[in-house]
């Protein structure tokens, strides 16, 4: 496994329409454990392939509940809607309000080649919809309603020595 770099907004790659995957070779076997383990070294909860630079459709998920990895997936069912802050890896440090649905149910195929179908709802959902918008070339921020502003992150609580 190794860690790749992350595309950031402005480069060509997160702006393109990514190539079903037609087989599940040793290259997307690697692929998809590099990708885990960018997403996690980089604290996210999502990665497209594209995001890495490559043209496939393949995306991990993990919100805190083990990964999720999916292959060609695509979403066959939505409904609600919630409106939230998101980021993305491909733009660091940076957060925008987004409306998405609040429920959705998606189809892939996993890496053993098995057609799955997961629902999600909230974050599940978010990162779903977020992560599959990447494969089709499109970024959170043609989304985003008001300013895009710099995220705001939790403050660590120091420890007291005894």
């Amino acid at each position: 496994m190794a860690t790749r770099e992350i595309r950031v907004m402005g480069d060509e790659c997160l702006t393109k329409v990514c190539r079903p995957v037609t087989e599940i070779t040793p290259r997307i076997e690697q692929l998809i454990e590099d990708m885990l383990e960018t997403m996690y070294e980089a604290n996210g909860v999502g990665l497209a392939a594209p995001q890495v630079g490559v043209l496939r459709r393949v995306v991990v998920i993990d919100i805190g509940d083990g990964p999720i990895v999916m292959i060609n997936p695509e979403i066959i069912e939505e409904s609600g809607s919630q409106t939230g802050d998101e980021g993305c890896l491909s733009l660091p440090g940076k957060a925008g309000q987004v409306t998405r649905p609040n429920y959705v149910k998606a189809r892939f195929t996993d890496v053993d080649g098995e057609l799955y179908e997961i629902e999600g709802e909230e974050l599940l959902a978010r990162a779903i919809c977020h992560e599959l918008d990447h494969l089709d070339g499109h970024m959170y921020v043609e989304k985003v309603e008001g300013e895009i502003h710099d995220m705001q992150y939790a403050e660590p609580e120091e420890e007291v020595e005894e």
